[in-house]
Order: structure tokens, then sequence, then C-alpha cells
């Protein structure tokens, strides 16, 4: 299994990828881990449709100008990292059974949904990410591991 100073070090991957994001509201990265080999064996982060589509609002956030509340309406915004990341690897080829998941903030319940369905068996969150509700309290219940650890907070709370 993955050894502390690892999960660290996966951690801060997983943040520089969430850099990648082009989201003006929230960015986001995931990383899918095999836990007994210590691999990074899928990556995804949030935005726009793959191969260039714009994002929903083009240079400015829906869900911001809409007053969207964070966890709901799930059909307005960006393609989120932990569902990018699990159909990453279902086009890959890449089995997600067993697999880790590390997230930079708590998942909402539309990609609590995937992760479960997913077989992943473990997710890290970062703190100080996700304001809305969540679905970490779902993957609990549906035997998923959830394991919370220190990061960034969400830039929205300096506002």
């Amino acid at each position: 299994m993955l050894k502390d100073k690892h999960i660290q070090i996966r951690i801060e991957q997983c943040l520089a990828l969430s850099k990648a994001s082009n989201c003006p509201r929230r960015k986001f990265g995931a990383l899918l881990l095999d836990p007994k080999r210590n691999v990074i064996l899928m990556d995804g982060y949030n935005g726009g449709p793959r191969g260039g589509g714009t994002l929903c609002g083009g240079d400015v956030c829906l869900r911001n100008t809409q007053q969207v509340e964070s966890g709901t309406r799930m059909e307005i915004g960006c393609h989120h990292a932990e569902m990018n990341v699990i159909c990453n690897a279902a086009a890959g080829g890449v089995p997600t059974k067993g697999a880790w998941i590390i997230v930079t903030g708590e998942p909402c319940m539309m990609c609590a949904k995937l992760i479960h369905h997913a077989g992943i068996e473990r997710v890290i969150v970062v703190s100080g990410g996700y304001l809305g509700a969540n679905g970490c309290q779902y993957l609990v219940n549906h035997d998923v591991e959830v394991q919370a650890t220190t990061g960034p907070t969400d830039p929205r709370l300096n506002n």
C-alpha cells in the first residue's frame, strides 16, 4: 500500500494538474492511482468538452452568472475532474476497480456515484475545496473509504 510520503507527493501532483483547468470559477484535479504499485493510472481536471470546446459560459462561469447554488444543477458547468478521470480511464481501457482516487475537493453527488460504480475503493479528499453539498456521505454509505487530508483553501473563501 502507499506510504504517507508517496500520498503527499501524489497530492502535490494532483494540485499541479488542477492548474491545467480553464474553469474561471474553481480548478479541480483528480488522479487515479494503483495503490499496490504506487503508479498513476489516469488523470483528469475540470473544464470544457474534450477537443477544445468552449466552456459553458465562454470566459465567464454560468454557475456564477446564474447564481446556481454549489452542489445543485450539475447540468450547468464544466465537466468535473472526477468524471474526466473515470471517462479517460474507460476510453483508455484502464481498470478502475480497486483503484484509489485523489481529488482536490469533495466530490459532488454525481461524481460520488461515478466513483462508487467504477469500483474505486478509496477517495483521498484534499480539504479546503468544494463548498457545496458533497458526495462523501454517499461514498461512506456505500463502503468506499474516504480519507480527508489538508490542502489549500478555496480561493472563494478570501472574497
